[in-house]
């Protein structure tokens, strides 16, 4: 979620939250977070009524989901020198990987990956600094982010496939919150509608899709 010239939110999420708040007929309050992990961590706490966020089987335990509604891939960016070619030459041991913290892609990779290290940053901006103050060997992230960072930064490249998909959707905290029933049937008419392929275009986010 950014901010336009008046410094009022924008984005997908706005877009998506404002359309839910008309349809139930209910005024709405933002509560911004500086990123996923922190957000997914509020629901515990009961910081929020609906959020939007990627669905994780780790989330899962404070967190009901509804299908998901966006999908966009993650991969690596490295240096042009990087001996690292596909992603499946990432998982090495010497590798360290720059990623920001509780993020959809750190979950999986901490799951999945078994010689490379993860180093974690507080934030997607941050893991973007700590990849070059460390000179990490790569840096995760979604690949819309990573494409900004390439074209701003000489002699970096992306690797091309996927790593992960990140699986956007609404979710509820598992205690409280709008029933989930509600939701579900929001998103699927949002897909049907061609109203989340119209704000993937209006808000020009590259590499998101609607979710099959």
């Amino acid at each position: 979620m950014g901010r336009d010239e008046t410094g009022s939110p924008r984005g997908i999420v706005v877009d998506l939250a404002n359309e839910l708040a008309q349809r139930l007929g209910v005024s709405i309050e933002f509560v911004r977070y500086e990123s996923a992990g922190r957000m997914a961590d509020g629901a515990k706490a009961g910081e929020w009524d609906v959020a939007f966020l990627a669905i994780d089987p780790a989330r899962a335990e404070e967190i009901r989901f509804t299908a998901p509604y966006l999908e966009v891939d993650t991969t690596y960016l490295v240096r042009n020198e990087s001996r690292i070619g596909r992603i499946d030459e990432v998982d090495r041991e010497g590798v360290r990987i720059s990623v920001s913290n509780k993020s959809a892609y750190d979950l999986f990779l901490t799951r999945t990956l078994q010689h490379a290290e993860l180093v974690r940053a507080s934030t997607p901006g941050a893991s973007i600094h700590l990849f070059f103050a460390e000179n990490l060997d790569a840096l995760a992230g979604l690949r819309p982010l990573l494409m900004d960072v390439v074209e701003s930064h000489a002699g970096l490249r992306l690797l091309d496939g996927s790593f992960m998909t990140v699986r956007q959707a609404m979710g509820v905290p598992n205690k409280g919150g709008i029933e989930i029933s509600v939701l579900e049937q929001f998103v699927k008419e949002i897909k049907a509608s061609g109203f989340v392929a119209e704000i993937i275009r209006k808000n020009g986010v590259r590499g998101a899709v609607v979710a099959r």
